[in-house]
């Protein structure tokens, strides 16, 4: 089983930036990708970025261009540069583990609050 521990988030204005990390433990041998998704009051829980154990990635359209994703496979952690932070991304933030496509861990979630 995959054990995923978050830390980062907080508070900030808005045109501001913040980290998001997560560390995988556990049986990391079974994560192909990890990435964040997000969930404000009242909405679905979206994508914002992934990154496959090559490198590759994925963000979500209203991060393109502001966040950034970055994985370091020897230490099983994924990182999540949030820059030129709106409002509107003001949203709890989980960490993801997946296998192949598979969802097979979420993180407890992290606040991140933007205020304007």
């Amino acid at each position: 089983q995959v054990q995923l521990v978050e830390s980062g988030g907080g508070l900030v204005q808005a045109g501001g930036s913040l980290r998001l990390s997560c560390a995988a433990s556990g049986s990391t041998f079974s994560i192909s990708a990890m990435g964040w998704y997000r969930q404000a009051p009242g909405k679905q829980r979206e994508l914002v970025a992934v990154i496959s154990s090559r490198g590759s990635t994925n963000y979500g359209d209203s991060v393109k261009g502001r966040f950034t994703i970055s994985r370091d496979n020897a230490e099983n952690s994924v990182t999540l540069q949030m820059n030129s932070l709106k409002p509107e991304d003001t949203a709890v933030y989980y960490c993801n583990a997946r296998q192949y496509g598979v969802s097979i861990q979420w993180g407890q979630g992290t606040q991140v609050t933007v205020s304007s």
